[in-house]
């Protein structure tokens, strides 16, 4: 497997969120109550390539010892699902209540695949540290804002 599979499969995860995110920037994300240590938009695209760009490494350092059909990969797997999931019911639906409980799930894959890499490399496990902890942030920034606009 090559490295650059495994960015095109993180970055086209990426691709498929942004889908749901972009049409619901300006008219409504742009309208709500958001807590004052939000980030300006702006520093949401590079934080998320950057972050996509680690994971694609650490699954790629997987997938070079244990194989496509791995445990590790399998939550690595899931935990691309819930991020578009995330997107899609966050922005494409507009409900950061529904997207609350769903980032949840997220984080807790997103430990778990880093757990289950762990064995496999260790290196590939601390590359998915900055993500768990932007989910964290983000997890915070989400509870936030359903919470200021009920």
């Amino acid at each position: 497997m090559r490295l650059i599979t495994s960015l095109l499969v993180c970055f086209g995860a990426a691709w498929l969120g942004s889908q749901f995110t972009r049409p619901a920037l300006a008219p409504w994300y742009a309208s709500l109550a958001k807590p004052s240590w939000t980030p300006p938009n702006w520093v949401f695209a590079p934080a998320w390539t950057t972050l996509f760009a680690l994971m694609g490494i650490a699954a790629w350092l997987v997938w070079r010892r244990s194989g496509l059909l791995s445990l590790a990969l399998g939550l690595f797997a899931l935990q691309l699902a819930f991020n578009v999931t995330w997107s899609g019911l966050f922005f494409g639906l507009k409900s950061p209540a529904a997207a609350m409980g769903e980032i949840v799930f997220l984080w807790l894959a997103i430990l778990s695949a880093a757990m289950a890499f762990w064995p496999v490399s260790r290196v590939a496990a601390w590359l998915m540290a900055p993500y768990l902890v932007w989910v964290t942030y983000a997890a915070s920034l989400n509870f936030a804002i359903w919470r200021l606009n009920r």
